[in-house]
């Protein structure tokens, strides 16, 4: 996981830094076997990247954390941009939707995002947004039936 989110990075030009949480565990991903998996999570990172650069001024810093809850490996990607709307989050996950100016967005990332996480992983993605933090929360279960992932969370 934390692979597919540094190579997201990387490719948006993008620098990383490991900062230590106080917890005294380190937590450790380990890429998920399908390589289609591992395409269609780079999809959702580098769509949701993508939008917290543009939405972020200049020099904004972009905070990315990872974490497990009980079954669920959890990514948050958060931006210091103007916020979305309150009338417009109802929509942002809609195909064609967009606030970008015209021939800037094809409104099509965020219903890609949500299609994968949902429909593809099984998972959940959640929007909380006011004026300077905007987070996208995506989870994603730690085992799939399908075998898709296998334990991906690894303590060391």
């Amino acid at each position: 996981m934390h692979d597919s989110l540094q190579s997201t990075l990387t490719i948006l030009g993008a620098q990383a830094t490991d900062e230590a949480d106080g917890s005294g565990e380190a937590v450790r991903c380990v890429a998920v076997d399908n390589p289609h998996s591992r395409a269609a999570l780079s999809q959702v990172w580098t769509n949701l990247i993508d939008n917290a650069v543009d939405a972020s001024p200049q020099g904004a810093r972009l905070e990315i954390v990872t974490w497990s809850e009980p079954g669920w490996l959890v990514v948050s990607i958060a931006d210091q941009g103007t916020g979305i709307p309150a009338e417009v989050l109802p929509h942002i996950f809609e195909a064609f939707f967009t606030t970008k100016p015209q021939g800037s967005g094809t409104g099509l990332g965020l219903e890609i995002v949500h299609r994968i996480v949902t429909q593809k992983f099984g998972g959940t993605i959640e929007v909380e947004s006011e004026p300077g933090n905007t987070r996208f929360i995506v989870r994603l279960p730690l085992e799939e039936a399908d075998g898709q992932f296998r334990r991906l969370l690894t303590t060391s």
